[in-house]
């Protein structure tokens, strides 16, 4: 499970940009948006961290990594 803080996601059409983003790359990937708390989850099939981070760069956000706890 990847986690980035997206903190300029700020409502449901950022959230839904960002999931078509993900699964353009990654059809299979499981994606959950926490807009609350500016966090989006993902849970990838085939890309890595460093494809989907781009993914979601392209889309016009900025995440950020949060490591894993």
């Amino acid at each position: 499970m990847l986690t980035f803080e997206v903190a300029d996601m700020t409502c449901g059409h950022c959230a839904s940009r960002i999931t078509r983003a993900v699964q353009a790359l990654d059809p299979a990937a499981r994606v959950r948006v926490d807009l609350a708390h500016s966090r989006v989850e993902i849970e990838p099939s085939a890309a890595d961290a460093q494809a989907l981070a781009e993914a979601v760069r392209e889309a016009g956000y900025t995440p950020v990594p949060v490591a894993a706890a």
